[in-house]
């Protein structure tokens, strides 16, 4: 595998929540987050809403500050940096949002706000930027006259093509997507993600693949790390986590993940109950109250991640303890069809 370009160690981020003058705790938004992305590789965080994985993104690229942890880009410790030397890594690190609409200024033709970037960091000589522009536009399936319109007068995945044109303006080694195709239709969906892969390839790009939706990942993702509460759960190669998943949480959202055929059966688990609250956790598991499951140890013993196998990570004590023992029992107690 070829060298690093992104590595985080034990990312944590929480929002002091205040009524007046009173402080009422904090809500932890992540917790020991920690993984590495390759040139060419794609890292997919998975979770529900409220899972903490936009918020990772964000921390990533310096949008919110996080309030520990180590974040190596390029071999640059980026939370060391001050302002002036983080402007000069900016363009290697470029975003890709959910909704193309609104990521995208009403009052600039596309064709400007793709080539701000380019004038901003004095990537090619202002005469320049027109013709770079109408080549970016083509890279990602658009005309160059595009570039004179807006962007309401364009559809959807135009609109999304043009975030991405943008964000591979300044030659970026790292795409931050965040659910970029869950605004779309599935046919153009399935156009954009094409797209995506196609363009890591040409330009060896490495990925962190934000999303919920784990057909799409499990399409476009090498690794799957899966976030629950603030926490990593689960982490492993994309095929093995969402076939073989150890951690009852991954096991209910591969669950309610739609079959192919109507008729095929599938293992299933149900994560009914109301979630643990992410306002000041208690260490042990957080799936806990949801969990079919769940023993006593499970609300006692706190919580750590652990490679249960090579390269692949959970966060289940009873699964951790049982498969010590030789005694797991992979299979969920129902199925459904």
């Amino acid at each position: 595998m070829s060298e690093s370009v992104l590595k985080v160690r034990d990312l944590a981020k929480s929002y002091g929540i205040r009524r007046g003058f009173f402080s009422h705790g904090k809500l932890v938004a992540a917790e020991e987050v920690s993984f590495e992305i390759s040139a060419g590789q794609t890292i997919a965080l998975v979770g529900e809403s409220g899972s903490g994985k936009s918020t990772v993104g964000r921390c990533i690229l310096r949008l919110e500050e996080p309030d520990s942890g180590f974040i190596e880009f390029e071999g640059q410790d980026i939370r060391a940096l001050a302002a002036n030397a983080l402007a000069g890594l900016r363009p290697r690190m470029q975003m890709v949002f959910q909704d193309p609409l609104d990521s995208l200024n009403p009052r600039h033709t596309v064709g400007q706000l793709v080539g701000e970037p380019l004038l901003i960091h004095g990537i090619v000589h202002p005469k320049e930027i027109k013709e770079r522009v109408g080549e970016l536009f083509e890279l990602v399936g658009l005309r160059r006259d595009h570039a004179d319109r807006y962007a309401h007068q364009l559809s959807g995945g135009q609109q999304q093509r043009v975030g991405i044109a943008r964000a591979l303006a300044t030659s970026p080694a790292l795409v931050v997507l965040d659910e970029p195709t869950s605004a779309l239709d599935v046919s153009v969906e399935a156009q954009i993600l094409n797209l995506l892969l196609d363009l890591q390839e040409q330009f060896n790009l490495a990925y962190l693949f934000i999303s919920h939706d784990l057909a799409v990942v499990r399409l476009v993702a090498d690794r799957v790390v899966v976030m629950y509460l603030g926490q990593i759960v689960e982490a492993g190669d994309t095929e093995k986590v969402l076939s073989s998943s150890f951690h009852p949480y991954t096991r209910g959202l591969v669950s309610a993940t739609p079959v192919e055929h109507p008729l095929e059966l599938k293992p299933r688990v149900s994560l009914a109950g109301e979630p643990s609250s992410p306002i000041d956790p208690k260490p042990h598991c957080r799936l806990v109250s949801r969990c079919p499951f769940a023993q006593p140890r499970c609300a006692e013993v706190p919580a750590k991640l652990e490679e249960v196998m090579p390269g692949h990570f959970t966060r289940c004590i009873r699964f951790q303890q049982e498969h010590r023992n030789g005694v797991w029992e992979p299979e969920p107690t129902r199925a459904a069809g």
